[in-house]
């Protein structure tokens, strides 16, 4: 209601009433406006036939009951009628629990409901109040109504109705029915009289009020004893149309006992919590005075006390489990009996100071924002465009799930590729503290979980020591370097890591040390290794692999401008303008310096040009370009050349995978002699790659007539001596097969093969090319050689598919089914058989 209506409606009821001192009902433009002085004595008689209808929704307003009453401001011309008129009675009728249109907007039109409750209630407006387009009176419900005939519904002029009251039914005096209502009756008085002191909803006055009723009249008691129940809308509208009194009551104190019920409940839980909070206090109390009494004798706090208060300080402000209370009570009271110079105290102190820091029920809010994940990941780390897609895959899981954890994520890749530090990015993306911890040569289980606590020098497994020093209970631990587990007699590590890792078992993960379970679902553990290689198999299958493979040439030159250098000039507070390295620069030192699969020659080599180039800005120089020609004298003698191209027959460059990315290997073969046939192998070769060098001189012998009929007996008498440079590496893998086959039949051909090409793929007897791993980083590989043709299965077109547009980019795949389809490609015109397709 605006503020001109409230001037309206507040001038138009001080006309027509003036200001009286008796309760006077108020007028709702006003808090009192005024009614008449006297007014008559209202009776059951006197009732009007007449009367205007109001509709209201919540509970309905029972006879006997005095209650607030909330509509809409739509009905201020009838509510302003009603308290200028005599003798200021209305009926209203309770339609539901609620309305979602109570509220209505100006110029909304109100409209009166066509369908009423059986029965309303006749009702006393007693003041009234409006504001915030709302109106609030107090009424007092006298009788029941039913509406016999509408006069008038429209809401602007005011809903009339000519009314009817019905009549109760009453037993008949000295029935049966009379003393089962009388019963009812006094059982509703002596429920009323035992809630009253029950519930704080009642007041002093309330109570008054309730037991001044005529407790003859049960036909008052019934509807007095449902008004102060919390009954539904449903339930007190049935006391309303329920007109035969004996079933009023019965339906009454069904409702009564329930709230009875809810209230002897409540109380108990009131007595309960009062009793606990009585022993705190007085507890309270108790070592309040002793700290007094302390203060006041002058007496120092000894070193037991001291640290029993300490631990409590810690433990109020945890939310351990109760099996961690319980156990903490047993510790403590432990602590309480022994001497502080004992070496059984030391033990316990020791254990509670552990059990009081793990961060019990802390967790950290975690904050699942793709956008932002995706911002901190391009930021902190270049390229690697398909793992920070798998992390992203990864978070918007758990942005479903409401939580990130489950899954165990393993990155595997070359060193200085990123992982430890994308670990730490995911950290910061989620908002969570981050722990690495590094397991390289780890050979003892309790590093995992912990020592007897019964040991000297007993110490918590780094478990539990994530969780102290991250403070919560949910953070990203990073287990460093897994494949480079050891194990010796105090146990095996890695079998440990099998219970921590698995999602159905660490919610209850047993530390030696706490011997207590500890839940460690929430953390997202993340784990990096070099190779999968030589990691048990229990173990891989709990993690999730993410291979971060070798960076390219052009990665490595947008990391050092964007990353590496700019770093490293903040650390050597040197500016921008002091110190300029050119791209041709840059492209050298990472061909010839910094070769290798990560950036961590290449951090070390441009840290190095740094310090050089510290020491000419100190001495005067003004500012230090950096050009190609200026790196030896830098860094000295590059240790990569460009490798010299081995040619001849018998020379063939095939391509491997190593723990630091791709490399190019030339395969060697010559013919020793011709007094006896044999084959010597030389280059420090593994065992799977000595088999494949078996292989493919058996294939070769025996197809040698096929593939160069002129040279069937090539191999009777010679002795054949293969050899893959350098020999002081040792070297191992089952790809290296059709290599060796290459080189065996360049041999015998005495044919050198065809230029620009390298290949890879194991090959079977029966001169199968079987699939291989690793092909990016061999890619890589053959791309910093100058290579552009790469031989490869035809299992492996898929993955060649996969490779980034950067790593695929000038590169020609030629895929072989058999060994024949390789032959064709290196050796034109020896096999009339098509060679592989070939994709660009």
């Amino acid at each position: 209601m605006d503020n001109n209506a409230d001037n309206d409606v507040k001038n138009e009821a001080q006309s027509a009433a003036p200001a009286q001192s008796a309760a006077p009902a108020q007028n709702p433009g006003q808090d009192n406006a005024g009614a008449p002085e006297q007014t008559k004595t209202l009776t059951k008689e006197s009732y009007p036939e007449q009367v205007y209808v109001l509709h209201s929704y919540g509970r309905p307003v029972m006879p006997s009951q005095i209650a607030p009453v909330q509509v809409s401001s739509e009905w201020e011309n009838v509510i302003l009628k009603v308290a200028e008129g005599e003798p200021r009675v209305f009926a209203i009728f309770t339609l539901g629990e609620s309305s979602a249109n109570l509220n209505s907007k100006d110029g909304d039109k109100v409209e009166v409901p066509k369908e009423f409750p059986l029965t309303g209630t006749l009702v006393k407006l007693l003041h009234a109040k409006s504001s915030a387009g709302e109106i609030h009176f107090i009424c007092e419900g006298l009788c029941r109504v039913r509406i016999k005939n509408w006069l008038e519904r429209d809401p602007r002029k005011g809903p009339q109705a000519l009314i009817e009251y019905p009549k109760a039914v009453l037993p008949e005096r000295d029935s049966e029915d009379d003393v089962e209502a009388k019963a009812y009756a006094m059982s509703l008085i002596s429920s009323i009289q035992e809630l009253l002191p029950l519930s704080p909803l009642y007041t002093d006055e309330m109570r008054q009020y309730l037991l001044r009723f005529n407790q003859n009249d049960p036909s008052m008691i019934a509807d007095c004893a449902a008004s102060i129940t919390t009954g539904t809308w449903s339930e007190l509208q049935h006391v309303l149309d329920t007109m035969n009194v004996l079933e009023r009551l019965k339906y009454s104190t069904a409702l009564i006992k329930k709230e009875l019920k809810a209230a002897h409940l409540q109380d108990k839980i009131k007595g309960t919590v009062a009793e606990k909070l009585t022993k705190r206090q007085r507890e309270f109390f108790l070592r309040e005075q002793l700290s007094e009494i302390q203060k006041e004798l002058g007496a120092k706090m000894d070193d037991k006390s001291a640290d029993a208060l300490d631990f409590e300080k810690r433990m109020k402000k945890l939310s351990p489990p109760d099996y961690i209370k319980e156990r903490y009570e047993s510790e403590m009271k432990k602590l309480q009996v022994l001497e502080s110079g004992s070496p059984e105290y030391a033990v316990t102190r020791n254990y509670l100071d552990v059990v009081t820091t793990i961060p019990w029920g802390k967790l950290a809010k975690e904050d699942i924002n793709l956008t932002k994940a995706r911002e901190i990941l391009d930021k902190d780390h270049e390229g690697l465009k398909d793992v920070k897609d798998r992390i992203i895959e990864f978070m918007a899981l758990g942005a479903l799930k409401g939580c990130t954890k489950g899954s165990i994520i393993l990155f595997v890749g070359p060193p200085g590729v990123g992982k430890t530090s994308i670990g730490k990015s995911i950290a910061k993306a989620l908002n969570r503290p981050f722990f690495r911890l590094s397991l390289g040569g780890v050979d003892d289980e309790s590093v995992i979980k912990g020592h007897r606590k019964t040991y000297i020098g007993a110490m918590p497994g780094k478990m539990v020591q994530a969780l102290r020093e991250s403070k919560v209970m949910n953070p990203v631990i990073m287990l460093d370097e897994v494949d480079k587990l050891s194990h010796s007699y105090q146990g095996d590590p890695a079998a440990s890591l099998l219970e921590t890792l698995d999602p159905e078992q660490n919610n209850s993960f047993l530390d030696h040390y706490l011997d207590e379970k500890l839940d460690l679902s929430n953390c997202l553990f993340i784990c990096t290794a070099n190779t999968t290689e030589g990691m048990p198999a229990a173990l891989l299958d709990r993690m999730d692999p993410i291979r971060l493979s070798g960076y390219i040439a052009e990665e490595k030159l947008r990391i050092a401008k964007n990353h590496l250098i700019p770093r490293g000039l903040k650390e050597a507070h040197i500016k921008k303008s002091q110190l300029k390295i050119t791209d041709k620069a840059l492209v050298k030192l990472i061909d010839e310096y910094a070769r290798e699969s990560g950036v961590r020659s290449l951090e070390r080599a441009l840290d190095k040009i740094i310090r050089k180039v510290a020491v000419k800005l100190v001495e005067g120089e003004k500012s230090v370009v950096v050009e190609p020609d200026m790196l030896e004298d830098l860094l000295g003698t590059a240790p990569f050349r460009k490798e010299k191209s081995i040619k001849g027959a018998g020379v063939i460059t095939g391509l491997a995978w190593t723990a630091a990315g791709g490399a190019t290997l030339s395969v060697e073969s010559s013919r020793v002699h011709e007094d006896s046939r044999g084959l010597e192998l030389t280059g420090s070769l593994g065992d799977v790659m000595k088999e494949s060098a078996h292989i493919a001189y058996s294939y070769v012998q025996s197809n040698i007539g096929r593939l160069c009929p002129s040279c069937k007996n090539y191999f009777k008498k010679s002795f054949i001596h293969l050899h893959v440079p350098e020999g002081a590496t040792p070297k191992d893998g089952p790809s290296a097969g059709i290599t060796m086959a290459s080189s065996l039949l360049s041999l015998a051909l005495d044919k050198a093969p065809e230029k620009g090409y390298a290949m890879t793929g194991e090959l079977s007897l029966t001169g199968q090319v079987l699939a291989i791993g690793g092909l990016r980083e061999k890619t890589i590989a053959a791309q910093r050689m100058g290579i552009s043709n790469i031989i490869c299965p035809k299992a492996n077109e898929g993955d060649v598919g996969e490779l980034p547009e950067d790593v695929r980019r000038g590169m020609h795949f030629h895929f072989a089914d058999t060994f024949d389809d390789v032959a064709k490609l290196i050796f034109p015109g020896v096999s009339k058989q098509k060679a592989g397709k070939s994709k660009h």
